[in-house]
């Protein structure tokens, strides 16, 4: 008898486990706020939340702490909820202390151990009156303020109008306080390389312990000045539930003409504290390399005559990384930033050979860089003839024309122990032509020429050329 009644009290505990169990699942799960931040490379940050507190239909006043808050922007993306008004009381400072404490009595420490107490009747002008009844017209010294008086973090009164309740309210606005970078890795094997690429996201002012992070890149214009960040500007955030597998590399999409791209998980931000995650997986790319002597041409106004003296040219350095369309690199867009060319020496150490700057450049557009001037191979240019002459008019009435034609050498010297190919390029705004040249001149554009010249290795090549302009 004794051994069924222990069953059935097992077999009733078990049941109260289970129905305790299933009445805790059904329970609501409490609600948390969920912060997403949107950050331009121009420092603008836009910030989205969502906050546990409901609204009813009508109108709602809500007293918030929206970090870095610019009142005109606040807006909420909720179609049923409209932002009626908005009024932000920004962290204490003591002259916002004291104003508030008008009429309160304070404690005042003059020095070490001494305090004294007084009321204060206003803080500008000075007014303050002591136990006594008399008055002192200055600060008696440090105030102390109780914590009521001081705001340490901002203060938003927000009045919304809702077209039916909302069991939480979303709120979107523009602050000021973090920017960030692209940097993009190759490593140059000949005609191949492998490119990785990174961005680092850097707060001056923005303060989050966990939030959703996008970089938005793009030309986005800007319209009004917008308000000095704060000095730290924290911005409260947590997640529902919990949280899943972050993906390895940023998501990305086009939103109208820019791009937004999703940071992998949550991050957590603070002023002075740079953020470095990676973009896109490593990927292998094609990479030529040119060598290119500028031109010596005006771009625009008359050719003159120069001494007869050789100048030393310059002999940039192009690298160009080929984004075929269908490769995991070629499809990708890129946000504008910095790309830094490696290449290894005999002992297999990488080193920096060039660093350059790119703009925003979309999906199949080669990224072309100059990495900077060779050693190597150098160019020597002088103008070995020049003449001008009036060429009379075609008709009367018709101004006379000048032609002035220059003749330039050009000794280009490869030190290399193998052979290399120099673009030897000029270019110009107008009417102009070359009319003589030792290696035959290609069009490159309707303003730009080049001599393509072979340079064998531990040899010299000498082109020249005359040019011809009217004006």
């Amino acid at each position: 008898m004794s051994h069924q009644t222990s069953d059935v009290r097992r077999q009733l505990a078990l049941l109260t486990a289970v129905t305790a169990l299933a009445a805790f699942a059904a329970m609501p799960s409490p609600a948390f706020g969920q912060t997403s931040l949107s950050i331009y490379k121009d420092g603008r940050v836009v910030v989205r939340q969502t906050i546990p507190q409901a609204v009813t239909k009508g109108r709602n006043t809500l007293t918030l702490r929206l970090a870095g808050l610019d009142p005109a922007t606040l807006f909420s993306p909720d179609s049923a909820v409209t932002v009626l008004s908005a009024r932000v009381r920004y962290p204490s400072t003591a002259a916002d202390a004291l104003a508030r404490a008008a009429g309160q009595t304070l404690s005042f420490v003059r020095s070490k151990g001494d305090t004294i107490k007084a009321t204060v009747v206003r803080a500008d002008p000075p007014q303050y009156r002591l136990p006594d009844g008399r008055y002192l017209l200055e600060q008696p010294g440090t105030p102390l303020f109780p914590e009521g008086l001081v705001r340490t973090s901002p203060e938003a009164e927000v009045t919304v109008d809702a077209a039916r309740e909302r069991p939480r309210i979303e709120l979107a606005y523009v602050a000021q306080g973090a920017t960030w970078e692209a940097l993009y890795q190759v490593q140059v094997s000949g005609s191949r390389g492998q490119v990785s690429g990174t961005v680092t996201v850097m707060s001056q002012a923005l303060r989050t312990d966990s939030a959703a992070v996008q970089l938005v890149a793009g030309q986005i214009n800007r319209a009004r000045a917008s308000a000095p960040p704060e000095r730290e500007m924290r911005v409260e955030a947590a997640m529902v539930g919990a949280p899943g597998a972050p993906a390895a590399y940023a998501a990305e999409e086009a939103v109208g003409e820019a791009h937004v791209y999703e940071l992998p998980g949550r991050f957590s931000l603070e002023p002075g504290v740079p953020v470095t995650t990676a973009i896109f997986p490593r990927a292998g790319v094609a990479v030529t390399r040119e060598f290119v002597v500028p031109g010596v041409l005006p771009w625009r106004g008359w050719l003159g005559q120069v001494p007869l003296e050789p100048n030393r040219a310059p002999v940039q350095v192009w690298y160009t990384l080929k984004r075929v369309r269908g490769t995991a690199f070629g499809d990708r867009p890129l946000p504008g930033g910095t790309v830094q060319l490696y290449e290894a020496d005999s002992g297999g150490r990488v080193q920096l050979i060039g660093e350059a700057a790119i703009d925003h450049t979309a999906p199949g557009r080669d990224v072309r860089i100059q990495s900077g001037d060779a050693f190597d191979v150098t160019a020597e240019r002088v103008q070995t003839d020049y003449t001008q002459e009036t060429i009379p008019p075609s008709r009367r009435g018709v101004p006379a024309k000048q032609r002035a034609t220059a003749s330039y050498r050009a000794t280009i010297t490869n030190a290399k122990p193998e052979s290399v190919t120099v673009d030897v390029r000029e270019s110009r705004f107008g009417v102009w032509r070359i009319v003589d040249s030792s290696v035959p001149a290609e069009k490159i554009s309707a303003t730009e020429m080049r001599f393509r010249v072979s340079v064998p290795a531990n040899g010299e090549v000498v082109l020249t050329y005359t040019v011809q302009i009217e004006s």
